[in-house]
């Protein structure tokens, strides 16, 4: 029962991103929002709930189930990209490789980080 607090905090962090981006008039997803809320807490937090853990770990288990309508959804709407095909492609693999290059980077900082921190035991 200890994820139940995790996911009712996330749940809240959603709605907090829903409620500025319609007061905002925001063109961004209120679930971006809110998990952008959620990384600003827990970095000036500096840790991580058990209960949030256990929520997040449950949801990272179906995240396919909270993928898919997305993706399914854009072949209900894809007449109104008939000339755009080519943007679409050329964003999707700037975005993958744009993607691949910040992993890298991020992976290559905190290997760095560690590998320094790591004859200090």
């Amino acid at each position: 029962m200890v994820w139940l607090w995790g996911f009712f905090v996330l749940v809240l962090f959603f709605l907090l991103g829903e409620a500025i981006r319609v007061v905002a008039g925001l063109p961004i997803s209120g679930g971006v929002i809110g998990m952008v809320l959620v990384t600003l807490k827990l970095m000036i937090r500096g840790d991580i709930t058990d209960s949030l853990a256990a929520a997040s770990q449950g949801l990272i288990s179906v995240l396919v189930l909270l993928i898919t309508p997305g993706v399914v959804g854009v072949f209900f709407i894809a007449d109104q990209f008939s000339g755009q095909w080519w943007i679409v492609a050329v964003a999707l693999v700037l975005g993958t490789l744009l993607s691949v290059a910040t992993t890298l980077w991020l992976m290559s900082t905190v290997a760095k980080v560690d590998e320094k921190g790591a004859g200090h035991d």
